[in-house]
């Protein structure tokens, strides 16, 4: 489904990659585009300074949605956020994968920074399910930076470092290491934890979406990947314009592994919840009810009590009968 949104208000400029990565997915990948643009408007509604324009920008992009959604009852990754996160999880991985595969083996380019950024942009907009995990942390932010790093070093005709690059405190360890070998008194044979497992301790700088300016270039192919092998020798970008990184110092997160996700056992399943009524609650039944709350909300913001009231009476038939209207 293409959009026909009017230009983003310069205001509201901290969304604008948010909704260009949806509009590079409208052809190809309709729960990419869908999340995207909803995580977006989910941060339009935050910022304070909204006049006329902007509330009217906003009313457009929940009008998109809600026709987009419409278009696509069938499709699970759309209408259940339990399947949404798993699908965009899944999605983001991949393309980090193919990301840090190519850099590792020194195959630099305009590609592999837009596969990282790509990937940065999906893992911010994971955020709509609440608190990121440690492990999706960790690649967010190393993609972030990883996309910025390679760029500039390509920018400024330098040839980047592959992988992951030791921070101040990593070379510090080696050379403490270095000391405890043969002669020192210290046992040469004991294991000992490299400095590939020590996570830098200073804050690593703020290198957030909101002040990088749109990439450019020709879309995304078509499709989303079918998996890290596929999609690591077909070559997902062609022909595009990498992002222009931010202008904040450069830090490399130290003691980074890819995440490949955890393994998931018959005791991760949650319980299902009893509501007021006795009725039994899936986990997807409370995650829908939260949803139909949230967007009570934002109707209350534009003053619609007709869709507030809608969205509410909505939740709670969900929580008292355990049906979805």
């Amino acid at each position: 489904m293409a959009s026909n949104l009017p230009e983003v208000p310069a205001s509201l400029k901290a969304i604008s990659h948010y909704l260009k990565t949806a509009q590079e997915h409208d052809s190809r990948d309709p729960i990419v585009s869908y999340w995207c643009r909803l995580y977006a408007l989910q941060l339009g509604l935050k910022i304070n300074s909204q006049g006329a324009e902007e509330r009217k920008f906003l009313i457009y992009v929940m009008d998109w949605l809600e026709t987009s959604k419409k278009a696509h009852t069938d499709n699970e990754s759309i209408t259940h956020e339990v399947a949404a996160q798993a699908y965009l999880e899944n999605y983001a991985l991949k393309l980090f994968l193919y990301a840090d595969k190519q850099d590792r083996a020194g195959n630099f380019g305009k590609n592999v920074v837009k596969a990282f950024y790509t990937a940065g942009i999906i893992y911010d907009v994971l955020q709509t399910f609440g608190e990121l995990t440690e492990e999706v942390t960790q690649n967010r932010k190393y993609a972030k930076w990883k996309a910025s790093y390679i760029h500039n070093c390509l920018k400024n005709g330098e040839t980047p470092v592959a992988g992951p690059m030791k921070t101040d405190e990593d070379e510090d360890l080696d050379n403490d290491l270095g000391n405890l070998g043969p002669g020192t008194g210290e046992r040469s044979d004991e294991p000992m934890a490299g400095p590939s497992n020590i996570q830098p301790q200073a804050p690593y700088p703020s290198m957030g979406f909101q002040s990088w300016p749109q990439p450019g270039g020709a879309p995304i192919p078509s499709g989303p990947p079918s998996g890290p092998t596929n999609f690591i020798t077909n070559d997902p970008f062609s022909n595009v314009k990498a992002p222009t990184p931010p202008s904040e110092p450069e830090k490399p997160p130290g003691g980074f592994q890819p995440y490949t996700g955890p393994a998931v056992t018959s005791g991760d399943v949650p319980a299902p919840v009893i509501g007021a009524s006795g009725v039994q609650l899936t986990p997807d039944q409370m995650t829908k009810a939260q949803k139909y709350c949230k967007w009570a909300g934002s109707a209350l913001n534009y003053e619609d009590v007709k869709t507030a009231i809608e969205n509410l009476q909505k939740a709670l038939r969900l929580l008292q009968t355990g049906q979805d209207s």
